[in-house]
């Protein structure tokens, strides 16, 4: 590792602390839930087979689950890794295809059970359907533009359609057997006839529209994720109807056949009715959290990148909140989260975005891109930002008043993620890829090791008494290093952490986030489970 100085002192120290962990400490923290569950890891894609099944896609979550229109009840129905969907559909011979968004892949499940792969190296495949007949048509979205005819027996490569539409998402075919859908960055709505390669624009004036289907009746309905809005498309005229208003990141929908309109709403991680004669919305299914990542403590307050949303946690009500989600605020997939100084920092993993708000107002103070996989933010006393930018192995300082001058304060660190300033002039950064806590001097960019020998460290805080509290995630326990003794001891074993990534993303993928409270409570947000949990002293 490049650019880390580990002296003499701080080498024994790391040598000693490899051997002093406590395994029996664990018995002394009790764990708790402290919001509560959450259906997936994420929701995307929808669709109800002809056997009535309603079906939901998970990116993030790598899965496909049933979902109990009844009961509000779901199981997995096609799991991880395969079972990463972003859109899903029947077709008429009963096999069920779908997009791995992040791993660039289209797969089918055959009506015996056979499980084929119809595209690969494709990142971004997004969007599908089917026409009456049995073709089989998807787009690439956001990592790239295109729409594709694939063989559904997979003997044959995908076959370009046509490219740079505009981000042709959640689409249909009409009973004149044309392709309807949206363009998400043209805030259209369109016709494409895949035959002859061309598209019409058959409406305008969206927010920004996220997907389209048909009922029985041949009418098309289109979803407006930015605004919120259900509406009915006359495909002749464009005339718009509104039929339904419900909170914004609507991602798709799919009739039943009663025509029956359900919806996904990725920031509540829900499946919701809608009566399409009276507007009234039904939730079916949701929960407090879509993706719970990093969290941070502010008085009573506990923060969640919520990956669609930031919400806040009210450590004495139990109350969660929301204080801003994507499409309806200036915000862009936040994974972790800071708070110090008056302001509050998120960075946005997978968008290369790091943003800043005023705490007490929960107003933008602006977001910015351009970032190497940001993993952490953290405002600093002068007010420039520090963030860690994992692939690249830096901690760049980044002036506030001209995000465009960007300075590195360290390089050559493994996989550095989380940050605690130490208010001495320093930051402690979590080395995941290193298994190490390090300390970089901001002034003269030092490294030094803390501690070494950890289980891929992740979240971390600094204790009222100054331990160290960090998540070790591929042990799935929560440790306290004492700096000075040099002991580590282990909290709690056995924890819900560590939800495997995919090949396609950074390894940490989830950032599991911890938080100690002025009382020692001990507050760590759960990747597999989806909640905030909280470690309290027994007794």
């Amino acid at each position: 590792m490049q650019g880390l100085k580990l002296g003499v002192a701080a080498a024994a120290l790391a040598i000693f602390m490899s051997g002093c962990s406590d395994e029996n400490a664990a018995a002394s923290y009790e764990m708790e839930a402290v919001t509560g569950p959450s259906p997936f890891h994420g929701i995307h894609g929808l669709t109800v087979t002809s056997e009535g099944k309603l079906l939901a896609g998970s990116v993030v979550g790598r899965a496909i689950y049933e979902v109990d229109r009844e009961t509000g009840e779901t199981s997995i129905f096609e799991g991880p890794p395969e079972g990463m969907a972003d859109d899903l559909e029947e077709g008429p011979d009963g096999t069920l295809a779908w997009t791995a968004f992040l791993d660039g892949k289209v797969y089918a499940r055959k009506p015996d059970g056979t499980l084929l792969t119809l595209a690969e190296g494709l990142p971004g495949m997004n969007s599908l359907a089917w026409t009456e007949d049995g073709r089989l048509f998807a787009t690439q979205v956001f990592l790239g533009d295109a729409l594709y005819e694939l063989d559904p027996s997979g003997a044959n490569p995908p076959r370009k359609i046509m490219e740079d539409m505009g981000g042709l998402n959640g689409f249909d075919f009409g009973p004149d057997g044309k392709l309807y859908g949206p363009l998400w960055f043209k805030k259209q709505a369109v016709r494409v006839d895949v035959d002859a390669g061309t598209l019409e624009v058959i409406a305008e004036g969206f927010a920004t529209p996220a997907a389209a289907n048909f009922n029985s009746k041949g009418e098309l309905h289109v979803v407006d994720t930015e605004a919120g809005h259900v509406y009915r498309v006359d495909i002749e005229t464009g005339e718009k109807t509104l039929l339904a208003e419900v909170d914004p990141a609507i991602d798709n929908l799919a009739f039943d056949a009663e025509d029956n309109l359900y919806i996904t709403n990725m920031a509540d991680n829900a499946v919701i009715a809608i009566d399409t004669a009276t507007g009234a919305a039904e939730t079916i299914v949701s929960g407090p959290l879509a993706i719970a990542g990093d969290i941070e403590i502010s008085g009573d307050t506990l923060y969640i990148a919520d990956l669609f949303s930031i919400r806040k946690f009210d450590i004495e009500s139990g109350q969660v909140s929301e204080m801003a989600r994507v499409w309806s605020s200036e915000i862009d997939y936040p994974l972790s989260i800071s708070a110090n100084g008056g302001r509050i920092a998120v960075a946005a993993l997978t968008a290369g975005a790091v943003q800043t708000f005023d705490q007490a107002s929960e107003q933008s103070l602006g977001l910015h891109h351009g970032f190497t996989t940001p993993m952490d933010a953290v405002v600093l006393e002068d007010g420039s930002v520090l963030v860690s930018e994992y692939a690249r192995g830096a901690l760049v300082r980044v002036d506030h008043d001209d995000w465009s001058n960007r300075t590195d304060v360290a390089s050559g660190l493994e996989g550095p993620a989380m940050l605690k300033l130490d208010g001495k002039g320093g930051v402690y950064v979590s080395e995941h890829d290193g298994g190490r806590i390090t300390r970089i001097d901001l002034e003269t960019g030092e490294a030094v090791a803390l501690v070494e020998g950890l289980s891929a460290p992740e979240g971390f805080d600094i204790a009222p008494d100054g331990q160290i509290v960090v998540a070790e995630v591929s042990a799935r326990r929560i440790t306290a290093i004492d700096i000075e003794s040099g002991t580590q001891t282990v909290l709690k074993s056995g924890l819900p952490i560590g939800f495997e990534a995919p090949d396609s993303v950074p390894s940490i993928f989830i950032p599991t986030g911890v938080a100690v409270a002025e009382n020692g409570d001990i507050y760590f947000s759960s990747d597999i489970d989806v909640r905030i949990y909280r470690l309290r002293k027994e007794g």
